[in-house]
């Protein structure tokens, strides 16, 4: 098996529970139980994935003190992932919530609170933290290799979430400004947030100024389509586009330094120009274990406090992230520039 740590699902309306249902398909984790009030969903998933009766159930603190799970994993509307950590984090259950953290950084702060006061582990799992290729890079650039980073460029999306087919489960609220928070700019602006605060070890901005665009309005009458977010540092800037606007899915990362330039273009593939020698497209090497996968990370992370402090998934990182997310929003709605 790939753990024997005891999960707990918390929510299925989220696409990205796919990924743990099929794990645990295929005997890969020890699935304890999992938590759903929605009825006629719950029944869906467990006959597409085979769940027995004994692992369902509609209420959070039910499946808790009937299962012992070690950590809750949240599935669920992104408004709604407080609400979990104010389940787990009385009874000292460690939790990892899948981007961003929350809703609101109202929100946010209250779960760090809690987190903190019940020394629980709190993560947030983003696709892009198991990527080799965007590792490589803040390998390399850490050893000042394309000199001081001056410029930092996400582009983050695809072509819209009903396009793509995400399931209406997962549309509902995801395209709800109360239950994500915002549309794109919530959904994918996390993404270049979170990087940036990582290539810049955890420094936080000095301002945020951001643009929304409401380019499909009959498709996505409540929240934007599209968001452009620039990201003042004392030494650098970065440039967050997230939308559902794509013609195509793209996750990609550009950094600048002063001597170089390296693009990581997909998960795996990456373009370096250093110090004016000719452009190299390279494939990243592997991450190693346990830092390749959510399951295993969150696993390391459990058992040793003192792993993932200032990592990617870690609370530090995504209180920075959502302070971000919060200036775009304050930007937007006042159309100026704000100064954190």
């Amino acid at each position: 098996m790939l753990s024997t740590m005891r999960l707990g699902v918390a929510g299925l309306s989220h696409d990205h529970v796919h990924l743990i249902l099929s794990d645990y398909r295929d005997g890969k984790v020890n699935m304890v139980g999992i938590a759903e009030a929605n009825k006629d969903l719950r029944a869906r998933m467990q006959k597409q994935y085979n769940i027995p009766d004994s692992l369902m159930f509609d209420d959070l603190k039910k499946m808790i003190l009937a299962k012992k799970p070690q950590v809750v994993l949240g599935y669920n509307p992104v408004a709604k992932h407080v609400d979990i950590v104010e389940t787990c984090a009385p009874l000292g259950i460690s939790v990892m919530v899948e981007k961003p953290l929350a809703a609101t950084l109202q929100q946010a702060r209250r779960m760090e609170f809690l987190a903190l006061k019940y020394y629980i582990r709190l993560l947030t799992n983003y696709e892009t933290t198991w990527y080799p290729s965007f590792n490589k890079v803040r390998e390399v650039a850490n050893k000042d290799s394309i000199g001081q980073i001056r410029r930092m460029v996400v582009h983050d999306g695809h072509e819209g979430p009903k396009e793509i087919n995400c399931s209406k489960d997962f549309t509902d609220w995801l395209t709800d400004p109360d239950m994500n928070g915002a549309g794109a700019l919530n959904d994918f602006g996390c993404y270049g947030a979170n990087l940036m605060t990582w290539l810049l070890n955890g420094q936080r901005p000095t301002a945020v100024t951001a643009i929304a665009r409401h380019y499909k309005p009959q498709t996505y009458p409540k929240v934007e389509d599209d968001a452009t977010i620039i990201v003042e540092y004392p030494t650098a800037t970065g440039i967050i586009e997230a939308s559902w606007n794509w013609p195509y899915s793209i996750k990609d990362l550009e950094v600048f330094g002063d001597e170089g330039y390296m693009h990581a273009f997909d998960k795996d593939n990456i373009l370096t120009h250093i110090d004016k020698q000719p452009p190299v497209t390279s494939v990243a090497p592997p991450i190693a274990a346990p830092y390749d996968n959510p399951i295993t990370y969150l696993e390391a992370v459990v058992k040793n406090p003192m792993i993932g402090i200032t990592d990617r998934s870690s609370l530090r990182n995504n209180m920075i992230v959502m302070q971000i997310l919060d200036a775009a929003k304050r930007s937007i709605a006042e159309g100026k520039r704000i100064v954190l």
